[in-house]
């Protein structure tokens, strides 16, 4: 099960809605331009999407910038579809693939097939033949400045967006779109 939500920063604190990211999300830069869409000028937006006690994705999107990721769990988040988006080839720190095939990917979380736990530290991503590790991926500074340090994101558990939430001072605009 997934959960996405968007957190506009506004002169009045925060204000949260729900995405659904089939219908409108297919890219980061897709992703990117629906949270600037929520943002009042350029202030800070946060996306934040989890899948079930498997992995929690942080995107910090600041005006023109380009976007900020943090991932959880690398591995976890390759076998979601929704992962993919965040999984980028410079996230993970590798050159870019001409020709990814998303055909694999299947919607529901999984790809066709996918229904084994990994004994190794790495994941290939589907058709692609990259691995991926296991464990948190980007910028474990993307919240720094919003009270939430590389220490404390890394220590989330698996209630990761609601602990986000507290610390930011939101927890009640995110309950009203979960």
């Amino acid at each position: 099960m997934y959960f996405a939500a968007l957190l506009a920063r506004t002169e009045d604190g925060w204000e949260a809605s729900d995405t659904e990211l089939l219908d409108n999300v297919e890219t980061l830069s897709d992703l990117a331009d629906l949270a600037r869409e929520a943002a009042a000028e350029d202030d800070t937006v946060l996306v934040l999407i989890e899948q079930e006690d498997a992995w929690f994705g942080v995107v910090r999107i600041d005006g023109e910038e380009d976007p900020r990721i943090y991932v959880s769990d690398a591995a976890a988040a390759a076998r979601s579809s929704y992962g993919e988006i965040l999984l980028t080839d410079e996230l993970l720190g590798r050159e870019p693939d001409d020709d990814p095939d998303l055909d694999a990917l299947d919607l529901d979380g999984t790809e066709d097939g996918d229904d084994e736990e990994d004994d190794d530290d790495t994941v290939e991503v589907a058709g692609s033949g990259e691995a991926v590790p296991h464990g948190p991926v980007g910028d474990p500074q993307v919240l720094d400045d919003l009270g939430i340090g590389e220490k404390e994101l890394k220590a989330l558990s698996e209630d990761a967006l609601t602990e986000i939430a507290e610390a930011l001072g939101a927890s009640e605009v995110l309950e009203t779109v979960r």
